[in-house]
């Protein structure tokens, strides 16, 4: 039987990125994620570790379906990056209510909101890193890429 104490160690907390969004279906872009609360401007709503992908590996992986998923990551932007927790599954906007940031050095990214979030909105990024960017995305174009995201 175990003790109080080893019971009270094999807790595990909620997930806080779970407190605040939720996966669900956005018409026309098949998932999507979605505020479960309202989220004030300039509030945090995840905070993701990221795989860092060398770029001497990228070769190998540009043709597969990560490349879909893959951030431009490192000083600059010569290697790549999966993030996890729900970072590759927000949608695009050239109008964002939220802007993702990298943290380089915590091997992080960091979805902010840019404005005030309402209970069961969709949460969008720009892919392009800077919500004022209308440059066209990778995926309107022949060569695969990955997404380019604003760093902290």
């Amino acid at each position: 039987m175990l003790t109080s104490a080893l019971m009270k160690a094999t807790v595990v907390p909620a997930d806080p990125n779970s407190l605040s969004v939720t996966v669900g279906v956005a018409p026309g872009c098949g998932r999507g994620v979605f505020a479960r609360r309202r989220i004030a401007k300039g509030e945090t709503i995840e905070r993701a570790p990221v795989i860092v992908i060398p770029e001497k590996q990228w070769l190998g992986l540009e043709k597969s379906i990560l490349s879909q998923y893959a951030f431009d990551w490192g000083e600059n932007d010569e290697h790549a990056a999966i993030a996890l927790g729900y970072v590759s599954i927000y949608n695009h906007s050239y109008t964002p209510n939220a802007q993702l940031e990298q943290l380089l050095n915590e091997l992080m990214m960091e979805i902010v909101a840019l404005k005030d979030i309402e209970l069961d909105e969709e949460i969008t990024i720009n892919y392009n890193g800077d919500p004022e960017n209308h440059d066209p995305l990778w995926f309107t174009t022949a060569s695969p890429g990955r997404r380019s995201k604003r760093k902290r």
